[in-house]
C-alpha cells in the first residue's frame, strides 16, 4: 500500500538510479520547466561550444618618446675680492682689585650656662635631686684678617676689523642646457581570436534532435510515475469517549480522648534586692611629677643675703631662729612655713621663688 509518486531518473524506469540534485538544478538553470514536466518523459543535455572569429588590429609596439642629449655649462675666471671674516668685537676682562683688611669679630658671645653645684649651703639631709648653678661667662674675640674690594671687576669692548682676501673663481657665463629629439611611436598588426557567441549548456526532450549527437553531454534525466496501491483493512472508531463516574463513600467516625488547653503557661518572676557594701579606695588626685626649680647655690649663698632672708622671715612673723647667717633646721622650718602659706614650691632648698617673695635679691 503507497500512494502515488513521482521522481526523476537516468532512465525512464523506477529501477534506475535516481538523478541528482546538481543535475536537476542544471537542467532547471537551462531551460527545463521542472514542475510542468510531464511523466515518463526523457531529457538530453548538450553543450554548444563558443564561436570565434579571427580580426586584426594594430597594438602598440614602443610609446613616443624624446632623446635628451646634455648640453654642458660654460665658465670663465675672474678675480674677486671675498669676505673672510667679519668684523666683529671682543669683550675683555679687567679683574677686581682687593685689599687685605682685619678686624676684631666676636668668637663666643657673652652667655650663661648651667654647671652642677658643689652642694647647697642649705641642704640638712641627703634629698634627692641635682643642684645647678647659673654661670655668666664673659665674651671671647678673635682677629681675622680678609680681603675686601678695592675695585671691582669691569669689562671692556675690543673693535675686531673684518679679514678679505683676493682669489680667483670660476664664473658661469652659459648655463647648463639640454637638447630634445622627438622619437614617434611605433605599431605593429597582428591578428587575434575575437569571442562571438559565449559556449552554453542547452537541455531538451530526447525525440528533439535539432542538435547532432556530438553535442550531447552525456547527462539525462526521466521523470518516472508511480501509481498509488490499495489495502483493504479493518480498523476500530470511537463510538464514545471516556470519561469519569463519581461514587459517593460514607464517613466513618471513632470516640477518642484528647488533651484540651485550659489556661496557657506563663513565667512568674520574683525580684530579688541588690546588695552593697563600703569600700574605700584611694584615687589619684594628682599624678607624680619632676621639675626644676631655682634655688641658691654656693656662689651666691653669702652670710649677709642669709641674714637678709632670717631678718624677712621675722618681720612676717616667722621664727628663723638666731640671725647668724647661717642655714639651720630652725631657718628652713620658717622657710617652708612660709612657703606653704603662701602657695609657694615647699622643698628642702632655699628657692629662688622664695627668696624673691620675702623681697630679697637672689644675686
Amino acid at each position: 500500500m503507497s500512494e502515488a509518486s513521482r521522481s526523476w531518473h537516468v532512465e525512464p524506469r523506477a529501477s534506475a538510479a535516481p538523478a541528482s540534485d546538481a543535475v536537476i538544478a542544471t537542467a532547471k538553470r537551462y531551460g527545463i520547466n521542472i514542475d510542468d514536466a510531464k511523466p515518463n518523459v526523457c531529457y538530453h543535455e548538450h553543450y554548444l561550444a563558443a564561436k570565434y572569429e579571427t580580426v586584426n588590429d594594430q597594438v602598440l609596439v614602443s610609446e613616443a618618446s624624446e632623446t635628451i642629449t646634455p648640453v654642458p655649462a660654460q665658465y670663465r675666471t675672474v678675480e674677486k675680492r671675498i669676505l673672510v671674516k667679519e668684523a666683529s668685537t671682543r669683550v675683555e676682562t679687567v679683574p677686581a682689585v682687593y685689599e687685605r683688611v682685619s678686624e676684631q669679630v666676636i668668637d663666643k658671645p657673652a652667655h650663661q650656662v648651667w654647671k652642677k653645684g658643689t652642694g647647697a649651703i642649705q641642704k640638712i639631709d641627703e634629698s634627692t635631686g641635682e643642684i645647678m648653678c647659673l654661670v655668666d661667662v664673659p665674651a671671647t674675640y678673635r682677629t681675622v684678617y680678609k680681603q675686601v674690594l678695592k675695585t671691582p671687576a669691569t669689562t671692556k669692548t675690543v673693535n675686531i676689523p673684518a679679514v678679505y682676501k683676493t682669489v680667483k673663481v670660476q664664473e658661469l657665463a652659459t648655463p647648463a642646457s639640454e637638447s630634445r629629439t622627438t622619437v614617434p611611436a611605433k605599431y605593429a598588426t597582428v591578428s587575434k581570436k575575437k569571442l562571438v557567441e559565449d559556449g552554453q549548456y542547452v537541455w531538451h526532450e530526447v525525440h528533439d534532435k535539432s542538435l547532432p549527437k556530438s553535442t550531447r553531454t552525456g547527462n539525462k534525466i526521466c521523470l518516472v510515475e508511480q501509481p498509488a496501491q490499495y489495502k483493504t483493512v479493518q480498523k476500530r472508531v470511537l463510538v464514545k469517549p471516556a470519561g469519569f463516574e463519581t461514587v459517593a463513600i460514607p464517613a466513618q467516625f471513632t470516640t477518642v480522648n484528647v488533651q484540651k488547653l485550659v489556661k496557657e503557661a506563663d513565667v512568674k518572676r520574683t525580684v530579688i534586692p541588690a546588695q552593697y557594701k563600703t569600700v574605700q579606695q584611694d584615687e589619684i588626685v594628682a599624678k607624680g611629677f619632676m621639675e626644676w626649680r631655682s634655688i641658691l647655690c654656693e656662689t651666691n649663698m653669702t652670710r649677709s643675703r642669709i641674714g637678709d632672708i632670717q631678718r624677712a622671715l621675722k618681720t612676717k612673723g616667722y621664727n628663723p631662729g638666731n640671725i647668724d647667717g647661717v642655714i639651720g633646721r630652725d631657718t628652713m622650718s620658717a622657710v617652708n612655713a612660709f612657703q606653704k602659706d603662701n602657695s609657694l614650691p615647699v622643698d628642702k632648698y632655699l628657692n629662688i621663688a622664695t627668696v624673691k617673695a620675702l623681697g630679697v635679691s637672689p644675686k
